[in-house]
């Protein structure tokens, strides 16, 4: 919530909470790893990278916040689950922007707060990404 506020308000994700926070998530996967136990690590490692190379790509078309708050969350949803929570995230931010845009409240070459979707998306993935993606696989799949 702090994250979603922060940026929707002034366009910034606050280390110290991105700090905080990875700190906290790194103690609590030694005592509660994922299993494979490696799975969190990877997960921040991939958090970090995929955003990081679209920034590169883009030329800044992604913030240093947004790199940092993915890692983060690699730590909490493992691999598979940063995975889907940058799909999300991504449909969100597409979605509701161009909503956005419809209405006027986004403007076409406007940076935008991608943060809220970034927590949006996290959050799909770790309540419901499981089901999402064995309905995928049954319904589309097999």
């Amino acid at each position: 919530m702090i994250i979603f506020v922060s940026d929707m308000a002034y366009m910034l994700i606050p280390d110290k909470v991105l700090l905080y926070f990875g700190v906290f998530f790194v103690i609590t996967r030694l005592f509660i790893p994922l299993d494979p136990w490696w799975d969190a690590y990877l997960g921040a490692a991939i958090g970090f990278t995929l955003p990081l190379l679209i920034a590169i790509v883009s030329k800044g078309g992604m913030g240093g916040g947004d790199i940092k708050l993915f890692a983060v969350l690699g730590f909490v949803l493992g691999w598979q689950g940063i995975l889907l929570a940058f799909l999300f995230s991504s449909f969100y931010g597409a979605f509701l922007g161009l909503i956005g845009m419809i209405f006027g409240k986004v403007k076409r070459g406007q940076p935008m707060a991608f943060g809220p979707y970034i927590v949006l998306g996290a959050l799909t993935a770790y309540f419901f990404g499981e089901k999402i993606v064995n309905w995928y696989f049954t319904s589309f799949i097999a």
